[in-house]
């Protein structure tokens, strides 16, 4: 898909100040978006938000996703056309610490901005981006599809499967009418240069690297469907560009890996390992913490047959493009200009063996 499409179009972007909204709002700006970013202040110290200077190029408010007057006011000040939800508290062990701000963050948040949405008249185009731990997960070998029982186990996952169920309510009790296109996005688990998060398994790497640590391992043998940030990005931006042209595009849908990008959590260290160098090691110091999934795949037939979509990026390169991020900033370089140099590349080479 060509992005040049949101040129001069209107996005707002709640969460946008985390890892994945800063990498699209320097997406949307590198075509010529007019983006508005509604979220709280980056949620780690240092934050790729920061260091890229993104607000230099979008308009940033900073709020909170459960203050609904807030989030409104700023809503109708930018009258956005286009609508990408990001806002969530997305780390599976803090759910645990945290529940009640996690359920009122992901569920109400996502009441919330639906709430605006549904009170607009300039919306054409809304995606609520969730997570491949909506569904009941059952362990086994095979990919979930869109069509499989929604219920996560820790609060987290659980918080984003009912963020599933309200948007698919309010889809069908208020935009029925084709006033606006709603979709969903279930994206796996993504890596690249500029994560800060803790509990995270390559930005402990990369911490770790940096201080010529072992890194510590905290589960080696769960499978993920692990892609580079990019990845689903393009992603929700198709989607939300082919609904706002055609309504019938609207709906549900897993963005992951090929199956051949599932990996277990060790062999995805086993390959930052290589590509850092310097005699890096990884021990396994499983620590018995609460519940996580062991397996988890997810099957993107639905994206690939309704929009031609496939990966660009295998994982051995998507580790590489986390690597070369990393040391670019570690070593005092301009990460804007990196972030921008992977993107076109993204777009212009498709796959890099």
């Amino acid at each position: 898909m060509d992005l040049s499409f949101y040129k001069n179009k209107r996005v707002f972007i709640t969460g946008h100040t985390g890892f994945k909204g800063a990498w699209l709002c320097r997406i949307l700006t590198g075509v010529g978006a007019q983006v508005t970013g509604y979220a709280l202040q980056p949620p780690t110290s240092p934050s790729l938000f920061e260091i890229a200077s993104i607000s230099e190029t979008i308009h940033s408010v900073t709020g909170d996703i459960r203050d609904y007057n807030a989030l409104k006011a700023a809503f109708d000040a930018a009258r956005p056309e286009i609508v990408l939800h990001l806002a969530a508290q997305p780390i599976v062990r803090d759910s645990y610490k945290e529940p009640v701000y996690t359920y009122e963050t992901n569920v109400m948040g996502t009441v919330y901005i639906l709430e605006c949405v549904r009170q607009s008249n300039c919306v054409r185009s809304f995606l609520n981006v969730t997570t491949d731990k909506v569904y009941e997960n059952k362990e086994w070998e095979w990919g979930y599809r869109e069509n499989e029982p929604l219920d996560g186990y820790d609060p987290y996952s659980n918080s984003k499967s009912c963020s599933e169920l309200v948007t698919h309510s309010y889809q069908k009790s208020f935009f029925s009418n084709g006033k606006t296109a709603i979709s969903t996005a279930r994206a796996g688990n993504v890596i690249g240069g500029g994560d800060f998060a803790n509990d995270r398994i390559l930005p402990d790497c990369v911490r770790a690297a940096s201080h010529n640590q072992d890194i510590v391992v905290r589960n080696p043998f769960s499978t993920r469907p692990y892609q580079h940030v990019l990845e689903p990005l393009y992603a929700y931006l198709m989607i939300a560009a082919k609904q706002y042209e055609d309504r019938s595009f609207a709906g549900w849908y897993n963005v992951g890996p090929d199956e051949t990008d599932c990996f277990q959590t060790g062999a995805l260290v086993d390959l930052f390992v290589r590509h850092w160098g310097g005699g890096l090691r990884w021990i396994n110091a499983c620590d018995g913490g609460p519940h996580e999934a062991n397996f988890l795949k997810l099957d993107c037939s639905k994206l690939k047959s309704v929009f031609g979509w496939r990966p660009h990026w295998n994982l051995d390169t998507a580790v590489a493009k986390t690597v070369e991020w990393s040391k670019c900033w570690l070593n005092g370089e301009d990460v804007r200009a990196c972030m921008d140099q992977q993107i076109h590349e993204f777009l212009n080479e498709g796959d890099v063996e």
